[in-house]
């Protein structure tokens, strides 16, 4: 049975001009508060866009001493044969008492014509062409005058963009490096990805990655938290690792048949050496390591094993360390 339209009419609730012009003058809510209020319920979790700082504020409290936080963008993984495209640097005090970075961050970024043409797989990774760095070359002299009274020079892989910064500048080889992502035991910090990333995520930011200058401001944002175990900040992490050594070691004339349990303790194999090496962040831990070979892998047997001492100096570099042969 058909309606009126006048009965349908009838039902609609009124709209008194008073309530309409309540609804019309509503102020929009910022998207700010919008975040904080969706923040408040535990179905959701609000990611923001990391926004670069360059000037913090904190007042040191200690001694400090004078990092940069560096990235590269290459044209490929083998710094033998491939080039620098991107060289990004942010150079910032740190305050040894809290572990926080303090005052003005000064950046450096710029773009290198490699020479050859850039390929369509690293373009797009990077975003960057061939036609954005043609004529482009890094200044030197303006690299060199950030170098100078640096303490440590931190990458988030720094066995990968070293050696690329060393055949580039060889000033950098001068410096001691520290790696975020190899000095800091992120598992045991309970983060399951050391990838930067994704510790950026952890702590509620978001960015365009694989730029140089944006992932060295992710990096230095990402160390000056606290990490979630230790309660130390990133940067102390570090900076604490670079004042020891490290250690590679070898489990030289390894017999073939202990390569599984070799491989399932994080040993990996040189295959220019043609031996199974690791690395261990201390002396307790080399002794450590030194007596679960010999239980595990000699079968008890006497062996001697090669030992190369790294300091901050030599360590994510190509050059060795201190060798030594071990009795064990």
């Amino acid at each position: 049975m058909a309606v009126p339209v006048s009965s349908l009419e009838k039902r609609k609730p009124a709209v008194t001009k008073k309530r309409k012009a309540s609804v019309e003058k509503a102020p929009p809510l910022d998207l700010d508060t919008l975040a904080a209020m969706l923040e408040q319920h535990p179905d959701f979790k609000v990611l923001r866009r990391l926004k670069p700082e360059l000037n913090f504020p904190a007042a040191p409290v200690g001694a400090m001493v004078r990092i940069l936080v560096l990235d590269t963008e290459t044209t490929g993984l083998e710094h033998s044969q491939d080039k620098i495209i991107e060289l990004a640097l942010l150079q910032v005090d740190v305050d040894l008492a809290t572990g926080l970075p303090v005052g003005v961050v000064t950046v450096y970024d710029e773009l290198e014509d490699p020479g050859v043409p850039i390929s369509k797989e690293i373009e797009a990774i990077t975003g960057i062409s061939s036609a954005m760095v043609a004529g482009h070359r890094l200044d030197e002299a303006r690299i060199a005058s950030l170098l100078e009274g640096v303490d440590l020079v931190i990458a988030h892989n720094a066995a990968f963009d070293r050696p690329f910064c060393e055949a580039r500048i060889p000033a950098f080889a001068r410096l001691p490096w520290g790696c975020s992502f190899a000095d800091i035991d992120w598992k045991k910090e309970g983060q399951s990805s050391a990838k930067l990333e994704y510790l950026a995520l952890g702590k509620g930011w978001f960015y365009d990655a694989h730029r140089a200058e944006v992932d060295c401001h992710a990096l230095l944002a990402v160390l000056g938290q606290p990490l979630p175990t230790s309660l130390m900040t990133g940067l102390a992490k570090i900076l604490a690792a670079s004042q020891r050594p490290s250690y590679r070691l070898q489990a030289t004339n390894a017999p073939f048949e202990a390569k599984d349990l070799l491989k399932a303790r994080a040993y990996r194999w040189n295959a220019e050496q043609r031996v199974w090496q690791t690395r261990v962040a201390s002396e307790a831990d080399l002794a450590a390591e030194c007596a679960w070979l010999k239980a595990s892998v000699y079968s008890g047997r006497a062996a001697r094993v090669q030992v190369e001492k790294l300091t901050a100096m030599e360590k994510y570099s190509s050059r060795a360390g201190e060798l030594s042969t071990v009795q064990i």
